[in-house]
């Protein structure tokens, strides 16, 4: 088949790649920054703005299949960046898939749409989308989803993923702002410590992905829904995040803060930061404080039952990976 992968060269989009080639798709990639990696993997790579409608039409031409990963995460900044790159950018793909009569996309969503700021303990894929957001990432990706799920049809079959905090080798992003805050002394543990979380190890996450794209046929058993991906391990958070740390031979976090001081700090940092216009992120917002210190954990009966989805690497295995990973960049 011939693929397009939007974000291709982000952590996710790159493992997606590989397998793609390794069982000889054609890969087409469309990000903002280049990516020479991808380009000596032989795939073929276009730089440019998802919300721009021509980049996306272009990218997208004399393809059979997208993979929707390229997004724009984050706990601040301004409402339009964030509805700019995840719902025009989203409403362009769309665009494209029905102007070139691509007839199957898989979309990256986040456990974060249902997010409401309280538990979420074994919950499943009929938790209603919250009346309010903390913050613009999971509304703007809510709205997103929203617009896959209703786009799905005898023309075009969609499915959307919900992969939660994504992390392993090659991680750009939270294993990284992990260890770079606690070797500043910056991390506090929030709350009790006792929140269950699960969480996805990237292998697993691509292959969600693959497997989900398979059945995509109009009246599949994945046709228009949306599916939770974890690795199916709840464990306590800030015992996974010590466990994260000790991968880098960081000690373990030994100063904390309650949930609610963390909220009200997060609200107050909010609030000067708007007032005086700043665009760097704060140390803590309410959504960070919430997310740190609530559950948040899913079944996956219904990704197991429709596609077969099953994560082949377990946490224990994942945190060996991460540190010999960690390890040979120190060399």
């Amino acid at each position: 088949m011939r693929v397009l992968v939007t974000g291709g060269g982000g952590f996710l989009g790159t493992a997606i790649v590989r397998r793609l080639i390794s069982q000889g798709d054609l890969v087409r990639s469309v990000q903002r920054s280049p990516t020479p990696k991808l380009a000596a993997m032989g795939v073929e790579c276009i730089q440019g703005d998802i919300a721009d409608t021509d980049t996306i039409q272009r990218a997208a031409t004399g393809c059979d299949l997208i993979y929707h990963v390229a997004a724009k995460a984050g706990v601040w900044g301004p409402y339009e960046s964030f509805h700019r790159a995840n719902v025009v950018g989203t409403e362009n793909v769309l665009t494209a898939c029905r102007s070139q009569g691509i007839s199957k996309l898989v979309y990256t969503s986040s456990p974060s749409v249902v997010f409401n700021g309280q538990d979420e303990a074994g919950i499943d894929e009929s938790a209603p989308y919250p009346d309010r957001y903390l913050t613009p990432y999971p509304r703007t990706k809510a709205l997103a989803e929203q617009l896959v799920r209703a786009a799905n049809g005898p023309s075009l079959t969609t499915v959307s993923l919900r992969p939660h905090l994504i992390w392993g080798p090659g991680d750009n992003h939270l294993v990284p702002r992990l260890i770079q805050r606690a070797r500043a002394g910056k991390l506090r543990r929030v709350g009790s410590g006792n929140n269950l979380v699960d969480t996805t190890y990237i292998d697993n996450a691509a292959d969600a992905h693959l497997l989900a794209a398979k059945l995509l046929v109009p009246g599949s058993a994945v046709a228009g829904k949306v599916y939770f991906i974890s690795n199916g391990e709840p464990v306590p958070l800030w015992n996974l995040i010590d466990r994260m740390l000790a991968c880098a031979q960081i000690p373990p976090v030994s100063r904390g803060i309650s949930a609610r001081t963390a909220y009200l700090i997060g609200a107050g940092l909010e609030f000067a930061y708007s007032l005086t216009r700043r665009t760097d992120e704060p140390p803590m917002t309410r959504f960070v404080a919430r997310q740190l210190s609530t559950a948040h954990w899913f079944r996956l009966d219904a990704a197991r039952r429709d596609f077969c989805y099953t994560p082949q690497v377990t946490v224990e295995e994942g945190l060996k990976r991460l540190a010999e990973w960690l390890s040979s960049k120190e060399r």
